[in-house]
């Protein structure tokens, strides 16, 4: 393919078209990473919702299928102290759907869980030795990043203001992903948690672009060629894109978040907090308009998704998160290696032309 504008990306991370699949906790499969990987971009595989041994199942299938570069995706937040009193509050909030489903109020609630970055995690970098590692919720702490950068992996990591992108780059990030409020699935934020802070890409990756010396790689809204033109013009040197990938058939998406995606208009998305207790950009089902998106008695992340569970279990439609970002009516029905060159051959086309 022709030469970019920006290579500072392509030659970082050592692909060939400016698109990172992005690491979706929901959504991706092996068979997606392979096949953005195969079509030039980087393909990313989360770990934040695996056990160990199911991304060590993940990171040998990706390795067997000489998947490289690769990039393992981790989240770094702090898991909350117990604080069963507001469980049970928000439990009780919940009570009124149990009866009406017929879901046993009574039983032990489940957990729910997200990893975060510790000390088996980087035991499973060292041991693939992927080489690209990203983080979601700011970074690690500086003995365990000291020994994934130790491995020879780029760092990367999410910023949603100014402030986190300035904060990334001072901590060792090679690049960082500008992420708009467009976006899907949680929100990067790890500096404050006013959601008043966060902003479009549109006014974020030119001031982010402004303020650090690394690379800028943008995210949110971007589901065709005309928003990867527009992030270059910005400033970025690359794009990191989700939702476009949910479309494909090696996504997997349980039936209502499928239907969902085919069918829900632009403005049907919401930030919102019940489903883990971070903010997160999904598609507006029942359990979010009735309790309200953002719901200050929603337990901290993750733990207010296991009272959700059993009415998922009853409801699906109604009480799981169907994540999505703004741009889903761009989505197509293609699969991840076509969606990725149509991508690509598209921008490049209309970069040239400019």
């Amino acid at each position: 393919m022709s030469t970019w504008p920006d290579t500072r990306i392509l030659d970082l991370l050592g692909i060939d078209v400016p698109i990172i699949q992005a690491p979706m906790a929901v959504g991706t499969t092996t068979a997606m990473v392979i096949a953005a990987s195969q079509a030039g971009a980087l393909g990313s595989m989360p770990a934040a919702a695996l056990s160990l041994e199911q991304l060590r199942e993940a990171l040998t299938t990706l390795r067997q299928a000489d998947v490289r570069p690769i990039n393992v995706n981790f989240f770094c937040h702090q898991p909350p102290a117990a604080d069963e009193a507001r469980d049970r509050r928000w439990k009780a909030l919940l009570e009124p759907y149990y009866r009406e489903l017929g879901a046993d109020f009574d039983a032990p609630t489940p957990e729910s869980n997200r990893s975060p970055f510790n000390e088996a995690a980087c035991e499973v970098v060292e041991e693939f030795r992927p080489e690209v590692v990203s983080f979601h919720f700011g970074l690690p702490e500086k003995r365990l990043l000291d020994r994934v950068k130790a491995t020879g992996a780029k760092v990367l990591s999410s910023a949603t203001t100014v402030e986190e992108a300035i904060w990334l780059e001072q901590h060792g990030c090679d690049a960082i992903i500008a992420m708009g409020v467009e976006a899907g699935g949680h929100r990067g934020l790890f500096l404050s948690d006013d959601l008043n802070t966060q902003i479009g890409l549109m006014a974020l990756v030119p001031q982010i672009v402004d303020a650090v010396k690394v690379p800028v790689i943008a995210a949110g809204g971007i589901g065709d060629a005309r928003g990867i033109v527009a992030a270059f013009a910005l400033g970025a040197a690359a794009v990191q894109i989700g939702t476009a990938y949910l479309f494909t058939p090696e996504a997997n998406v349980s039936a209502s978040h499928h239907h969902a995606l085919r069918n829900a208009q632009a403005s049907e998305t919401a930030l919102t907090n019940l489903f883990t207790g971070r903010p997160a950009r999904g598609i507006v089902n029942r359990v979010m308009r009735e309790l309200g998106a953002i719901n200050p008695a929603a337990p901290a992340f993750p733990r207010a998704g296991g009272a959700l569970m059993p009415l998922k279990a009853k409801d699906e439609a109604g009480f799981s998160n169907l994540w999505s970002g703004q741009a889903l009516r761009l989505g197509k029905e293609m699969s991840s290696y076509a969606l990725t060159r149509e991508l690509a051959e598209q921008a490049l086309a209309r970069l040239q032309r400019n």
